[in-house]
């Protein structure tokens, strides 16, 4: 489904291990649990780990949903292509279009956190200052911009710098943990159970704001294009990366119910790590934990760029947005238009953002909007791995689970979470959520009254897929070597 023939992404760019820390780097442990760990404590208490734990079921059917989606169909806009392909190039368009938009957010209510902790790295008080902060995050953004602008090569040497000194890091930190007599509550086993909840409407506060936790691991199928093997590498890289994720959640959220009280935690809403490691290391652990926050915003700023860019690069090689965003650097081999649009948008509304209100509104009206695109899109990649495998799902119980059930379960809870958050969300939240989904309505009609070819789908069928794929695997070790890169089910 090459609809624009010419110069593409770099093949071949990244390999299984660079594939697994972007995943990871994608969710953004230790900036995750920075910013969200209070809310959660505060909205289910001592429940904490169980919500991570339970949603992360779920969670895996998407994963799984992805993984499947990305065995036939390669493609850097993944939803878009995938949805499009399988239920309706609208719901297609749509799920491209809440991942640019929640990206795009992201991006800049991600970029102040990491100028305020850096700024507090060296004073405290600095922090509190606007400008300043505003400053240095829009410094890094500018440099996580020109790194994914350099290709997915250097943005993968970055990122295994940037994500493994911050895992290094956390892992010290968990291992510290064990050893560490928790003066708040001894350790139950009950935390990991549906008792401390407060009834199902507590269970669905707890896994509604812990969804939020795992975002980003799908970078993975947006590169897809520049991996190796990346038919099975995406998929698996997304699997390893929610796993290592998982425990590094579940772990911390535990040490935070032992070691940390409910008033120490509404005290330090904004950095609940850095006061964990203060508590674990007196003195020296709270500028580690607040190091490896830096570390994680910045690596998780890479990642979001790197979907935006190449979701706004499958558009613009389908024509269903304007075409230079398909246009790719021939040294770099980067969508550097797709980079630059980006880049200046997002710097635009980072500074008009934080001249307009205070940090903690932007960052609480930004991060909640985030939650309606992240779960709409994910709903409908779960329900378009369901109809894509469709005529293989009762062949095998391991099909049934893995292809249908699992993937339906994970898009159902999505939708749910959609639903609830609608009930749940401030005004301001609902209103840049849908008012964001809305303008794609826009380009999306405009290009389909263009005669955008995107609109006039190859339909994604598994099974004739797979066919393809044997028959291509079987054909000699010469066709071996580019089957990954060149069956039809491709863009």
């Amino acid at each position: 489904m090459n609809r624009n023939p010419g110069r593409g992404l770099q093949p071949n760019a990244l390999g299984t291990f660079e594939t697994i820390v972007m995943a990871v780097a994608g969710s953004a442990p230790a900036y995750s649990l920075a910013a969200t760990t209070a809310v959660l404590v505060g909205a289910v208490g001592l429940a904490s780990p169980a919500a991570l734990l339970y949603c992360a079921v779920p969670m895996l059917g998407i994963v799984l949903a992805f993984g499947r989606l990305g065995r036939i169909d390669v493609n850097a806009g993944a939803t878009y292509s995938w949805v499009g392909r399988t239920l309706h190039p609208f719901l297609g368009f749509i799920s491209g279009w809440a991942l640019v938009v929640a990206a795009t957010i992201f991006m800049v209510a991600g970029s102040l956190p990491a100028g305020q902790m850096t700024l507090s790295l060296f004073d405290p008080d600095l922090a509190s200052n606007t400008a300043l902060a505003t400053t240095a995050g829009a410094g890094w953004f500018l440099l996580m911009l020109a790194v994914v602008l350099g290709g997915a090569r250097l943005s993968a040497r970055a990122q295994l710098l940037v994500s493994g000194v911050e895992l290094a890091i956390l892992v010290l930190f968990a291992v510290a943990a064990l050893f560490h007599r928790g003066s708040a509550t001894a350790f139950d086993w009950s935390w990991l159970g549906f008792g401390h909840f407060d009834g199902f409407t507590g269970f669905a506060t707890g896994t509604l704001i812990a969804a939020f936790y795992y975002w980003g691991w799908d970078v993975t199928s947006n590169l897809s294009e520049e991996t190796r093997n990346s038919r099975r590498t995406a998929g698996f890289a997304s699997l390893i990366g929610i796993g290592v994720v998982f425990l590094l959640f579940v772990v911390f959220t535990i040490a935070v119910n032992i070691i940390l009280t409910t008033e120490q935690i509404s005290a330090h809403d904004t950095n609940v790590l850095a006061l964990l490691g203060n508590a674990i290391w007196p003195g020296v652990g709270g500028k580690l934990m607040v190091l490896a926050v830096v570390l994680s915003t910045i690596a998780t700023l890479e990642t979001t760029l790197i979907q935006v860019t190449r979701s706004l690069f499958a558009m613009g090689r389908d024509r269903t947005m304007p075409a230079a965003l398909g246009a790719v650097h021939r040294r770099w081999n980067t969508p550097w238009v797709a980079v630059a649009v980006v880049g200046t948008v997002a710097l635009v509304l980072f500074v008009a953002s934080n001249a307009l209100g205070s940090t903690e509104e932007i960052m609480s009206d930004a991060l909640e909007a985030i939650g309606l695109q992240i779960t709409l899109y994910y709903g409908l990649a779960g329900l378009a791995a369901v109809v894509a495998y469709r005529k293989t799902l009762l062949t095998s119980p391991k099909d049934f689970l893995l292809g249908g059930a699992w993937p339906l379960l994970g898009s159902v809870f999505m939708f749910w979470v959609f639903a609830a958050s609608l009930t749940e969300l401030g005004a301001a939240a609902i209103a840049i959520g849908l008012g964001g989904l809305a303008v794609g309505v826009v380009p999306m009609l405009w290009y389909w009254r263009q005669g955008s070819a995107y609109y006039s789908p190859a339909r994604l069928d598994a099974t004739q897929a797979i066919e393809i794929e044997a028959a291509y695997v079987n054909s000699g070790s010469e066709r071996r070597e580019h089957a990954d890169a060149g069956f039809p089910t491709d863009f």
